[in-house]
Formats: structure tokens, C-alpha cells, sequence
């Protein structure tokens, strides 16, 4: 560990045993709120690198370009830092800052917690309560929702983010270590936190946006393909569903990725889902996700069915995730 410590290289190779209790700890235990958090030090740090970057006229295409950069170099030189410090101590101080970053940066477990407040409260008879918690997951008007489309918006949200806050770290991590990890939550804040098409960020905004839809490409379709499998597995699901409309309807919503995860649950669960979208008082979509002939996503049921198939789907892909990332499982080419 010294001389791999010194070198850095370990960097960039994911750690099996430490993923495996990464995982376990996010899910267990979610993810706590605390000023200090890495991804809340990212999106700190993009604020005030906009800032300058915006002062010294950079607000186009180059602009975007340089706020990737100079955040990846930030973030990255943070956490290797981190590590590489620890490491002078001790090689368990350096697998612990490595463990604390690999888990801080997986998200599944937190939104899951959340997604069962919504329910919690609805179940308690606290609709305004629900609506609170569905506001913080979604970007649309909450005042008209009534219990089934708090529990369709808790779903639609579940089944994007699964992607791009589980599936995608893992990814990133099992190819690059917390390197790769790291820049993969750069580029998901800078998509969340400037990627939009408005005018003060549709050219600035760009290199985020576009960076994050070519980061979650991969993770987004393997995402469909594991809920199909772990759908055709389970009792009461859907695999065949899960495929069909995983495949034919991912393009009726935005974006080239949270389409796959989102229209495979829909079908797995053999439930329509999204429904009515309003937005500043204005309805801007009546879209229904899922088989025409199935029944919308509406009961407690509904949304446990959901929340189990989701965390069994991350179980299967952290699964497999530790298994990509152990070196002593990997076959050896042959040697010619």
C-alpha cells in the first residue's frame, strides 16, 4: 500500500471489499445532511468558479468547457489529497477516507428512505406533508397532487435516479476507481446545477449537459436490462413488460437515458406511471409511461412493490459491481 500510495495508481483501481460495505452502509443507513458533504463542497465550489468564470466574460461554450475542468481538477486533487494524506499514516486511514468518499458518493439508499416519508405520510393522513417531500424529488406543482400522484411522482423519481445516483457511480467506480467516481459526480452536479436550456445557461450549461447524457449512456441501458432480468425472477413483476416497454416508450421522455430505467419500471410493475404534470399552474403533459392495458400506479401496494423491486435491482448491480472490481475474479487473457 506504501508504494502503491506513492505512485497514486490505486487511485484509479476500485476497491471490492470496500465497495461492498460503501454499498452496504448507503443503503443501510442513507445518506445524512451535513454542510461538509463532498457532493455539497462540489456544488459550492461550481458556484464560485461560475462566478469568476462569468466575470471574466467566459459565460459561452469555452466558459462551460473551463468550469468542467478546473471543478474535475478541484475535486479531483481534494479526495486523491485526502487519501494520499491518510495513507502516510497508516493504510487503514487511507481505506477509511477511501470508504467514506466511495459512500458519500452513492445516493440509492437516501432517496429510497425519502421516497418512504412520502408514504409514510399518506399513510398518516398527511397529504400537504407528502406533497413537501414529493417538492424536494421533482420540479413541477405539487398543490393539485393527490395521494396516487404523490406515489407515481416517488416512483418516476426512484426509478430515474436509480440510474444516475447508483448504477452510474458504480460504473465509474468499478472503471476508474474514486477517480472515475469523482469526475462522474462533477459532471451530475454541473448537469443539475447548470445544465439547463434557458438563456443564461443554455451555452454555459452545454459541456454539463452534454457530458453527463455521455457518462450515464452506458449505465442507463444496463439499468433496463437488469430490471428485465430481476422482473422476469420475481414473483408478481413483469419481465416481458419491462422489456417491451423499457424499450418502445424511453424516448416519450426527456433525455436519451432516464427513459430506460423509468419506462422498464412501469412495465415491470405492470402500472402506468406519470400522469398529469403541472407546472405554474399550467398542465404541460398528460403522458402515461406503461402498458395502455394496465392500471395506473395508485396504492401503497403500488409503491412498496416498486421500492423492493429497485432495491433488489441495486443489490444485483452492487453485486455484480464487486465482482467486476475484484482483480483475483477476473479471467486471464490466454497468452499467445
Amino acid at each position: 500500500m506504501a508504494t502503491e500510495s506513492l505512485s497514486l495508481t490505486f487511485l484509479f483501481r476500485p476497491d471490492p471489499l470496500l465497495l461492498a460495505i460503501g454499498v452496504a452502509a448507503d443503503l443501510a443507513v442513507g445518506d445524512p445532511v451535513y454542510a461538509w458533504h463532498p457532493v455539497r463542497l462540489i456544488g459550492r465550489s461550481l458556484t464560485r468558479i461560475e462566478a469568476l468564470l462569468r466575470v471574466w466574460g467566459l459565460d459561452g461554450h469555452v466558459g462551460g468547457i473551463l468550469l468542467f475542468a478546473w471543478l474535475s481538477v478541484v475535486s479531483v486533487g481534494v479526495a486523491a489529497g485526502l487519501v494520499f494524506t491518510a495513507g502516510l499514516f497508516s493504510p487503514i486511514a487511507s481505506s477509511l477516507v477511501h470508504l467514506f468518499l466511495l459512500y458519500s458518493l452513492l445516493a440509492l439508499g437516501d432517496l429510497v428512505h425519502h421516497v418512504w416519508q412520502i408514504e409514510s405520510a399518506i399513510r398518516a393522513g398527511d397529504i400537504e406533508g407528502a406533497r413537501r417531500a414529493v417538492s424536494t424529488l421533482v420540479g413541477r406543482d405539487t398543490d393539485k397532487m393527490d395521494a396516487a400522484a404523490c406515489r407515481r411522482a416517488a416512483v418516476e423519481s426512484l426509478s430515474e435516479n436509480l440510474t444516475d445516483g447508483f448504477v452510474s457511480p458504480l460504473f465509474w467506480y468499478v472503471l476508474g476507481g474514486i477517480i472515475g467516481l469523482v469526475v462522474f459526480k462533477v459532471v451530475s452536479t454541473m448537469d443539475s446545477m447548470v445544465g439547463y436550456k434557458t438563456p443564461r445557461y443554455v451555452r454555459f450549461g452545454w459541456c454539463g449537459a452534454r457530458l453527463d447524457d455521455a457518462m450515464n449512456f452506458v449505465p442507463a441501458r444496463l439499468t433496463w436490462f437488469v430490471i428485465v432480468i430481476v422482473a422476469a425472477a420475481l414473483p408478481h413483476y413483469s419481465g416481458r413488460k419491462a422489456w417491451a416497454v423499457g424499450l418502445e416508450q424511453h424516448g416519450l421522455l426527456l433525455g436519451p437515458n432516464s427513459g430506460w430505467s423509468e419506462a422498464a419500471t412501469a412495465g415491470a410493475l405492470q402500472r402506468r406511471i406519470v400522469g398529469p404534470i403541472w407546472l405554474k399552474g399550467v398542465q404541460v403533459t398528460d403522458l402515461w409511461i406503461g402498458d395502455v392495458n394496465d392500471p395506473e400506479l395508485s396504492t401503497s401496494a403500488d409503491l412498496t412493490r416498486a421500492i423492493v423491486l429497485i432495491v433488489i435491482v441495486g443489490i444485483v448491480v452492487a453485486a455484480a459491481s464487486v465482482l467486476a472490481a475484484d482483480p483475483t475474479l477476473r479471467v486471464a487473457m490466454p497468452r499467445g
